[in-house]
């Protein structure tokens, strides 16, 4: 037997506390990121694959000049979306101002949809506030404004609150701050009286707390509505969904209960119960008494980000998710990126959600490019029909999108691809295609025009930004990829055809262009191969032979256009075929200025002439 020297025992025992103490999963590392793919912070879609499937729609589209078309605003700094499910109903929530990011006047409003595809015009919610006479806003400040890390709390009693925070611009935190507010979502689309339901624990510039007699609403307790108190105590009594409130306020009251946190808390609830947070810059912590106390907060090195907000939750194939735009680049939040793993903890598998960037068409302060401030469904608050991970965010601080992730979710494909769009539901999703789908850009499952059955319909009239649809096959060297498009037109708008490598590098590029005439690249070289006339479809079939010094051979409606023409880029492979009404674009990039004052894009606010592209009878497969 081997006995240890007394001094040797005790240093092995605290070496092993360290090991227990470091132990992934633990506090000191609730989360870890093991993927070997990282972003290319060169392009926007960072030469990361695709979450297969994942659909991206814009459900509002600022217009400035024309607001009826948008919000019967005109304000072009919008942000922070929240979503929820209730009622059969999506609920989306955002804040929003006239230019600027923490500049007054702020309101929030709210856009729904029965499908997640087609949404309402947004209503205000929160309008601008308005305080009582003789109260003064602080030398400090230029005026009032709206912020908030939650929107939505659906109370046991199935209740539906909608929340939102009023603080002086621009700094809301702290002595900042005024107040959260609540009202009640009714079914019949209509919204309840405004109430405030916590005051800031700080006091205001004259020494006192705020209270109903120095706000414009009353304390939700003076509601005559029994269950509307109900729903608003069961909120307060929730340590956990209020934790996400802890940023404005920081609770000198002791209404956090001590507990240390960081900016934009999303949790979620793993297997065994504990509680994983998730804050900016790659913050995060645990819980084991569901949200009492957490762990001290700490930097998780494996998930680089910067200041925009992380999102995790449990997805209905049973396994976990994070979103996130993996960057240090806080101006630049581009791509967004989902990863995925079995048990909360272990996390695989970076893929793309929304690779694009289109234009900031109007500049504002703090309009970071790229889609920001990514939020799902919170636990409780609903889940939509389907097994798909919902998320909502702002693109470049302007606009607002939402994106479906179906699960389980996954990036490659086995097997040829045979798809006549025919079983699709028409203006429903698009299986295995992933959707890129602005307002004035839609991508939409239709009746084929001229013939029976379904296709995939491309339409755009929007000056600065287009429709895509990708569609991901197996992997290959020597691939055969037929497809049918029949343009509407033949004098205006593109249709770009791309096949593309797992990297996004475009090898074969194939276009329908502005000026009826059907072009294609060999190598270096653009070649017009035929016209082509509106409302004839045209059968395209591409076999590339994707290699070093591969070439690939193109056929219009059986005819051989081009033979052994030389690849644009040299690749290894090909697993996705790409098609979008505009051209490939890389900019803004990480060198763009981003705070130098701009005017608007000219024409951001009207439609150009319209464009549509049908699409149909896609095929993809090996060849011997």
């Amino acid at each position: 037997m081997t006995f240890l020297n007394p001094t040797l025992f005790t240093l092995s025992l605290l070496l092993a506390g360290l090991t227990a103490q470091s132990q992934t999963g633990s506090p000191a590392e609730p989360v870890r990121y093991v993927g070997g793919e990282t972003v290319d912070p060169t392009v926007h879609e960072g030469r990361l694959r695709y979450a297969i499937g994942t659909e991206s729609r814009q459900t509002v589209r600022v217009n400035r000049t024309h607001p009826e078309l948008a919000d019967d605003h005109g304000w072009t700094y919008n942000h922070a979306p929240n979503l929820c499910y209730w009622n059969n109903t999506f609920y989306q929530q955002y804040l929003s101002n006239p230019v600027d990011e923490h500049i007054s006047p702020g309101q929030t409003l709210i856009t729904t949809s029965k499908d997640g595809r087609q949404w309402s015009k947004p209503t205000v919610v929160f309008p601008p506030y308005v305080p009582p006479k003789g109260v003064q806003i602080p030398d400090s400040s230029n005026g009032y404004m709206m912020h908030q890390r939650m929107g939505f709390y659906v109370a046991p009693n199935g209740r539906l609150l909608v929340l939102a925070f009023y603080g002086h611009a621009e700094d809301p935190f702290k002595e900042g701050g005024i107040g959260r507010v609540v009202r009640e979502a009714y079914k019949d689309g209509s919204y309840g009286p405004i109430y405030f339901i916590r005051y800031t624990s700080h006091k205001t510039i004259n020494g006192v707390q705020w209270n109903e007699r120095n706000t414009s609403y009353p304390f939700y307790k003076k509601s005559p509505d029994v269950g509307f108190i109900e729903a608003c105590d069961a909120l307060l009594s929730d340590k956990l969904i209020t934790f996400q409130w802890w940023d404005e306020d920081r609770g000198l009251d002791g209404f956090y209960g001590g507990k240390e946190a960081r900016e934009a808390l999303s949790y979620y609830h793993r297997k065994d119960g504990n509680v994983v947070a998730l804050w900016k810059w790659s913050h995060s912590g645990l819980s084991s008494d569901n949200g009492q106390t957490f762990s001290k907060p700490v930097k998780v090195p494996s998930f680089v980000m910067a200041g925009g907000k992380q999102w995790g939750q449990r997805t209905d194939d049973g396994r976990y998710a994070i979103c996130y735009n993996p960057t240090e680049y806080n101006e630049h939040r581009f791509p967004l990126v989902v990863v995925s793993g079995d048990d909360g903890i272990l996390y695989d598998n970076m893929l793309i959600v929304q690779g694009e960037v289109p234009p900031r068409r109007f500049f504002g302060r703090w309009k970071d490019f790229g889609p920001c401030y990514v939020r799902g469904i919170e636990e409780g608050n609903g889940n939509p029909p389907g097994n798909d991970m919902w998320l909502s965010y702002s693109m470049n601080k302007e606009d607002i999108w939402v994106s479906r992730i179906p699960t389980p979710i996954r990036y490659s494909v086995k097997g040829p691809v045979a798809d006549n769009f025919d079983g699709l539901t028409l203006n429903g999703a698009v299986t295995d295609w992933n959707i890129y789908a602005p307002k004035w850009a839609p991508v939409t499952v239709v009746s084929a025009p001229g013939g029976s059955g379904k296709c995939l319909e491309l339409s755009d009239k929007d000056p600065y930004d287009y429709a895509r649809a990708i569609r991901v096959f197996e992997e290959g060297n020597r691939v055969q990829t037929r497809l049918k498009v029949r343009p509407g037109q033949q004098n205006t708008g593109t249709l770009e055809i791309d096949l593309t490598d797992r990297y996004g590098n475009r090898p074969v590029r194939i276009r329908f262009d502005e000026k009826g005439a059907i072009v294609a690249t060999d190598g270096s070289l653009e070649k017009v191969l035929q016209p082509y006339r509106a409302g004839q479809w045209y059968e395209l079939t591409i076999s590339a032979n994707a290699r070093l010094n591969g070439s690939y051979d193109l056929r219009i409606d059986g005819k051989t256009v081009l033979e052994k023409a030389a690849l644009a880029e040299a690749v290894k492979s090909v697993e996705r075929l790409s098609i979008r009404t505009g051209p490939y674009r890389n900019l803004p990039n990480r060198k763009t200025p981003n705070e130098d004052p701009e005017p608007p894009l000219p024409g951001a606010d009207e439609p150009v002439t319209p464009a549509v592209f049908y699409v149909d009878d896609v095929r993809i497969n090996a060849i011997n």
